[in-house]
């Protein structure tokens, strides 16, 4: 009987590259959305995981809209901390492994060296506020979870920074984009095939690795840096003009500084992580 693979948020960026890779995995992969099932109910997730019987649980499932979030903590707690600690607690109730995807939003910015596991969390919005909440309640229920957090996310899937860009930079001569926030784009397809990694080492080599880890792309830029290397690959004539966070207006305080220290997960797993650069020309390509 081959391996059960469960994946919750199965339709939002790394839900979709994960479903890429899946095909050309012999294993049985699961692929749930709110359309199959509410996270948030607790009953339904007991139901659904122990009929499924799956051998690893992956949750890409989160309530993403960070301005919203600061006027919608209700729905952020459910979704990015109960329903996360509902996940952990029925994995270890049915005996299958737990991994999580959370945030560089759990910190506030304000280191100038990269950001270890073992840092202090301290958020400055309800979005990381309630992905802290999530990593605690999982960790509390069950103390075999693997957390990855990451930073910056996109992909050829979804709404993102490089999506919008892109078609912005088709659209307008000029963008004005924040300088002063600085960190590392994460291509999703790039995280995902380290999801793959760690699935394949659960099923075939009986390894697992409980705790939390960090992974983003490796290198540093700018949401300035960012845009400026959109156009540049793309060929775009969009000027982009550097600003402050303070000239662009927003409910929420982003973290200033938001690079990831990866060498836990580099050691662990034995991976190489790509540019940040190198996986944005991927991206690119693949979003013709």
């Amino acid at each position: 009987m081959k391996a059960k693979i469960l994946v919750f948020g199965s339709e939002g960026q790394l839900g979709k590259c994960l479903q890429d890779l899946a095909k050309h995995i012999d294993s049985a992969w699961h692929f749930s959305d709110i359309d199959k099932l509410d996270i948030t109910d607790l009953p339904a997730v007991e139901k659904f995981i122990s009929v499924l019987q799956p051998q690893l649980v992956v949750n890409c499932s989160a309530y993403t809209a960070v301005d919203n979030a600061e006027t919608e903590s209700d729905i952020a707690f459910l979704v990015n901390a109960d329903a996360v600690g509902n996940f952990a607690r029925v994995c270890k109730n049915t005996g299958s492994r737990f991994l999580h995807v959370s945030t560089d939003y759990v910190f506030d910015g304000q280191k100038n060296t990269p950001y270890t596991e073992t840092d202090r969390l301290n958020p400055t919005s309800v979005y990381g506020a309630s992905k802290r909440k999530g990593e605690e309640l999982a960790i509390e229920a069950n103390n075999e979870t693997m957390i990855i957090r990451t930073s910056w996310l996109y992909s050829e899937y979804g709404r993102n920074f490089a999506k919008t860009m892109a078609k912005l930079g088709c659209e307008k001569p000029e963008l004005k984009v924040i300088y002063d926030q600085t960190g590392t784009p994460t291509y999703a397809g790039d995280l995902a095939q380290v999801i793959i990694k760690v699935t394949a080492d659960c099923i075939e080599n009986k390894q697992w690795y409980p705790g939390v880890f960090h992974y983003s792309n490796e290198g540093v830029c700018s949401w300035f840096d960012f845009a400026t290397q959109i156009m540049r690959l793309k060929k775009l004539s969009c000027h982009v003009v550097p600003i402050t966070s303070e000239e662009f207006p927003s409910k929420v305080k982003r973290p200033a500084y938001s690079v990831l220290h990866k060498q836990k997960i580099k050691k662990t797993l034995g991976i190489e992580i790509p540019y940040w650069l190198t996986s944005l020309e991927k991206c690119l390509d693949r979003m013709q």
